[in-house]
């Protein structure tokens, strides 16, 4: 449901509005252009998992300019805009275990070019040395956001604040251990606020730490997998209770997927071919979006917003029928 579903009629009909003269604008546009500068995190390290992975995910349909033909979840938010008619040409560059600083001092080259929109996700604990401390995160998304701000000042640029790590909070001595296993994504987030707000080049937080908390303060998701997974649930962790199983990366690309486009993640609907290449049951894939939904939902938004979302609500509406009637 788009979010104008629950705004005053006056707003709604501002909304459809806006998304018929989008429609009828963006007829012959050119595809919007989406860059995804991460780690581990953004490309879906499996750590060993079995059956199918976010990283292995249809690595032909993104560019991955260090040329490691990673899908991840940069692939899974392609498919996720193709499922909903749009047009989204998605490249990414990932490397293991960095933050920040290491894509802005080591990758510029590789990553200075425009872009429409821009994804930066950090280092898990935002500085490795010292964890918890967002200076380094604050720095660093700064000059980036200049940067691609420079080769398009039209671009937006979004954060990703990651999820909490269980071996941080049950296992190894860390700033979080022993805490509930929804502080350190609550901290990761409050980092990233910070430098949200220490630039104006900078967009917007996408909240996947705190959907992650959700499915879990919501019963769906285990909350420690140290201990076995409790019946009914499913576990967001990887098996190093690090990284992200698949369900965790499909909760992280459908809350990047909700953020960026404005769209509503139920959309995508129990047959969502994502999930189902993942291994992912229609019963997990529906509570996921609607999970990712709530998170993005919780947050009353401005009226521009607000506008914003209902407008590219009824663009995919409008996108599907046409798709339907071909």
């Amino acid at each position: 449901m788009p979010l104008c579903r629950v705004l005053s009629r006056a707003v709604f009909t501002a909304c459809a509005s806006l998304s018929l003269l989008t429609v009828g604008g963006n007829a012959s546009a050119a595809p919007t252009t989406i860059l995804f500068v991460g780690n581990s995190f953004t490309y879906g390290e499996p750590v060993g998992a079995s059956g199918p992975t976010a990283m292995s995910f249809m690595p032909g349909s993104v560019t991955d300019l260090n040329g490691t033909r990673i899908g991840g979840v940069p692939a899974l938010f392609k498919a996720f805009t193709q499922e909903a008619g749009l047009d989204y040409q998605v490249s990414l560059e990932t490397v293991g275990g960095k933050g920040l600083d290491y894509h802005y001092n080591e990758k510029l080259q590789t990553i200075d070019k425009p872009f429409d929109k821009v994804v930066l996700q950090g280092y898990s604990t935002l500085d490795q040395n010292k964890p918890g401390n967002p200076d380094l995160t604050v720095k660093y998304s700064g000059l980036l956001a200049q940067a691609f701000h420079a080769q398009n000042p039209n671009v937006d640029i979004y954060l990703d604040a990651t999820w909490s790590r269980a071996d941080l909070t049950y296992k190894t001595p860390s700033p979080w251990y022993g805490k509930p296993i929804y502080q350190m994504a609550l901290d990761v987030r409050a980092g990233y606020d910070i430098a949200d707000q220490a630039s104006s080049l900078i967009n917007g937080v996408i909240p996947v730490g705190e959907a992650w908390n959700r499915a879990i303060s919501g019963g769906l998701a285990d909350s420690n997998p140290y201990d076995g997974i409790d019946a009914g649930k499913f576990n967001l962790w990887a098996p190093d209770n690090y990284h992200a199983s698949v369900r965790g990366y499909y909760l992280e690309a459908l809350t990047m997927f909700g953020s960026v486009t404005g769209l509503d993640p139920r959309s995508l609907g129990a047959a969502d071919f994502v999930a189902r290449d993942l291994g992912i049951s229609a019963t997990d894939a529906t509570a996921l979006q609607g999970v990712a939904f709530a998170q993005l939902a919780s947050a009353v938004p401005e009226p521009s917003t607000a506008i914003m979302y209902g407008a590219a609500g009824l663009l995919w509406f409008v996108r599907r029928r046409k798709q339907t009637a071909r």
